[in-house]
């Protein structure tokens, strides 16, 4: 690993929304929690109306001038990456990405029982693409439900007592 590449860390992972309020309740569903009920380097806030992101924001992020929005910082544990919720006024936004596309298709969480989290997700009207699925060789159970927007949220059990080490890293598969 090159010198310049450990200077990196994890930050945030940012998700635009078209209704702040209802994917706040649907992640806080998933376990995560408020972090901050804004987003201070953007300017922008949860609570009260939207909030016109400064200039020098606009320009950073390539954001179209005169943009507004209202936004909040969850977290899951204690742990990085945060996940930054914005809502941007007057915007319609595009579909997200689908598996087959090139990008960022979605994010995924470990589960330490996904059957469990499946049953309690579906009781409570999370809608899914998978039920949970047994991978090759049963390494992973993963299962893929969608927020209120229709982002792909993949679920994952990994069975690390089943994953082969490869004799290159010197030790037997």
């Amino acid at each position: 690993m090159s010198n310049e590449a450990s200077r990196l860390s994890w930050g945030h992972i940012n998700l635009n929304v078209r209704d702040l309020e209802a994917s706040v309740a649907f992640y806080e569903g998933l376990g995560f929690e408020i972090l901050m009920p804004s987003i201070p380097y953007m300017g922008i806030l949860r609570e009260g109306e939207p909030r016109p992101v400064p200039a020098e924001g606009m320009r950073a992020l390539k954001l179209p001038d005169g943009i507004s929005g209202r936004g909040c910082i969850l977290r899951l544990g204690s742990g990085f990456p945060m996940l930054d919720i914005t809502e941007w006024a007057g915007r319609a936004g595009r579909a997200p990405l689908a598996n087959e596309d090139r990008g960022l298709v979605r994010i995924c969480l470990a589960s330490q029982n996904l059957s469990e989290d499946y049953e309690r997700l579906t009781a409570r009207g999370v809608p899914f693409l998978s039920a949970p699925q047994v991978c090759q060789g049963g390494m992973a159970e993963i299962a893929i439900c969608l927020d209120p927007d229709g982002s792909m949220i993949e679920l994952i059990q990994v069975r690390i007592e089943k994953w082969a080490v490869p004799t290159a890293l010197g030790t037997d598969a």
